[in-house]
């Protein structure tokens, strides 16, 4: 079974929280569909630690050097804000 793109992991997770905020679905269904959704969750993390670990930012030091510094990603999230 070939793996999901993020973005498309992502699309599906929004698909099984609409389907479960309808409160349409017999019990049964929305146990395995929430079950599908922490999967999803699971392998979305991954993904973005993944990503996270080979994201740095170049900064420039005041002799016009480099340095790498590894991404803060609370510094960036829109969360945050």
């Amino acid at each position: 079974m070939e793996k999901e793109t993020f973005e498309k992991s992502m699309e599906r997770l929004e698909q099984i929280v609409i389907t479960l905020e309808s409160g349409k679905l017999p019990l049964e269904e929305s146990i395995t569909i929430f079950e599908e959704g922490m999967k999803l969750i699971k392998e979305c993390s991954k993904k973005l630690d993944s990503a996270e670990k080979k994201i740095s930012l170049l900064i420039k030091k005041e002799n016009n050097t480099h340095i790498e510094v590894p991404f803060n990603q609370s510094e960036f999230s829109p969360i945050n804000d």
